[in-house]
């Protein structure tokens, strides 16, 4: 049986490829825990300081997979949205605040939760042919995956208000404008080397510190400026008793490059 989610591990740069290639990488029942749980060892092994969000094939992600969620509308039994509170919710939850950056490889097409999941990372890298489709209007659904949250920060309310009502396709150039792109290469094949070569970059940087970045914009980004400068202190009382802190800090004033071990 084919795995729903290739994991590969280049030093401390951690792969993770959504494996439906053949359904442009919908997501299934199976896919989605296999990302979740996959993104809960993630958060706690100190091995892994970047991470990698890719598709197989010529797809990102198509979102979810309505073939599958059509039987679960058939069903007597099922609770067809649980899917939101089972699998969306705590997958968006685990990429938004994962302690470690996040680059999404954005290959072709990221429609619905698809496009959720890349507005998640910290880095977005596309090519010519990356497309972005809010298409939860189309199937009479509001927006999930965290886009509601990701998307206005991202754009600002107004283009988000009409990205998920109107639900029209958004090309790379666009996407590169308007912020839902971080960069675009010249070359599809290249999307993934690019987000890689930069994951390993950002693996030999000061982890704690990346990690404590993200917490700050977060509290920032809903919080006021006394909530914003609380976070700080916090945040730099743990960075500034790191190894990485300390050994950065001697290599400045003896004039050497800092060597970050990510602890």
């Amino acid at each position: 049986m084919t795995e729903p989610l290739l994991v590969d591990r280049t030093d401390a740069v951690v792969t993770l490829t959504l494996n439906r290639p053949t359904a442009m990488n919908s997501l299934d029942v199976a896919l989605k825990e296999a990302l979740r749980d996959t993104l809960a060892e993630l958060e706690a092994d100190r091995s892994c300081r970047a991470v990698v969000l890719a598709g197989a094939g010529g797809s990102f992600s198509a979102g979810q997979d309505l073939r599958e969620h059509v039987q679960t509308l058939e069903s007597a039994d099922a609770d067809p949205l649980g899917t939101v509170r089972a699998h969306y919710n705590p997958i968006a939850a685990r990429l938004a605040n994962l302690p470690k950056p996040v680059i999404a490889a954005v290959r072709g097409m990221a429609a619905g939760a698809g496009a959720s999941l890349a507005f998640l990372a910290d880095f977005r890298i596309g090519g010519p042919k990356t497309r972005f489709l809010m298409a939860f209007a189309g199937v009479g659904l509001a927006a999930d995956t965290g886009a509601s949250w990701t998307l206005p920060r991202l754009v600002g309310h107004a283009k988000a208000v009409e990205l998920l009502m109107l639900a029209e396709p958004v090309g790379a150039e666009d996407a590169c404008r308007l912020g839902l792109l971080t960069r675009l290469v010249d070359d599809d094949e290249q999307v993934l080397p690019a987000a890689q070569e930069l994951a390993a970059r950002l693996a030999a940087g000061p982890t704690v510190a990346y990690g404590a970045i993200k917490r700050q914009l977060s509290i920032a980004d809903a919080g006021t400026l006394a909530d914003a400068l609380a976070a700080e202190a916090q945040a730099q009382e743990i960075c500034g008793a790191t190894a990485d802190h300390r050994a950065a800090t001697m290599a400045f004033v003896n004039k050497q490059k800092p060597v970050f071990e990510g602890r």
